[in-house]
């Protein structure tokens, strides 16, 4: 029988083995075929775990993998192997450009199976106290600070009309400016929540109309992986 697709998450953060379940550690210890998005991030995870990297084959899968690449890394399972599929952190697939490889799984009917373990994205809209119900992931805004502040005030009209939280990342590096931007640009009585560190030690997570931030939080979360939010009243 051909082998299964496992998609596989991964800790947000180092020191955090602990946020994957047993379960889903037990179905990958035995895998030595992995496609990852980036091979340091995921030999340090894998080598945690108590994988015997010498053992295993990867491949690299990220933004600049070329449509072409992608059947190669299935060819295990034409052998009746199985392929492990990780993200840098999270949920592969989600965000993240594993999708891809999770399709065309998908149109070789390769058995695809999702494990459990911690999601950023799900984290923090369930941390925020705004509206899971109905959300939007909008993945990166632009980076400059004029096109962000228009961006921002885009995401707050269509959450004003549709009542849904909307949901942003960005580089780490650039978390004070978001903060900035957000508070001088969004209406004072938006909502606007930021999850930052998710399961590590160092978490931090808040929500406030905007009238109720301090710009100076921003500083405190600079190079932390963050998730910000928003719901417009």
């Amino acid at each position: 029988m051909p082998g299964n697709l496992y998609l596989i998450p991964s800790p947000l953060g180092d020191h955090a083995l602990h946020t994957i379940p047993q379960a889903t550690l037990e179905t990958l210890r035995p895998l030595r075929h992995f496609v990852v998005e980036t091979g340091k991030v995921a030999r340090k995870f894998l080598k945690e775990a108590g994988v015997p990297l010498q053992e295993c084959e990867y491949y690299e899968l990220n933004k600049r993998t070329e449509a072409r690449d992608l059947p190669e890394m299935l060819a295990a399972t034409a052998r009746g192997c199985d392929v492990g599929l990780l993200s840098d952190a999270g949920a592969p697939g989600v965000a993240d450009p594993g999708a891809k490889l999770v399709r065309l799984a998908h149109q070789r009917g390769i058995r695809v199976v999702p494990l459990i373990g911690p999601s950023a994205i799900l984290l923090s809209v369930m941390a925020s106290g705004l509206n899971g119900q109905s959300f939007t992931f909008h993945g990166y805004l632009s980076p400059k600070r004029p096109k962000l502040a228009n961006d921002l005030r885009r995401l707050e009209a269509a959450s004003r009309k549709a009542n849904a939280t909307q949901l942003w990342i960005e580089a780490p590096y650039r978390n004070q400016a978001t903060v900035e931007v957000a508070l001088e640009s969004l209406h004072p009585d938006t909502l606007f929540s930021v999850s930052c560190d998710l399961t590590l030690t160092t978490e931090f997570i808040f929500t406030g109309r905007v009238r109720d931030w301090d710009k100076a939080v921003g500083a405190s979360l600079q190079k932390r992986p963050a998730m910000f939010l928003l719901l417009a009243g």
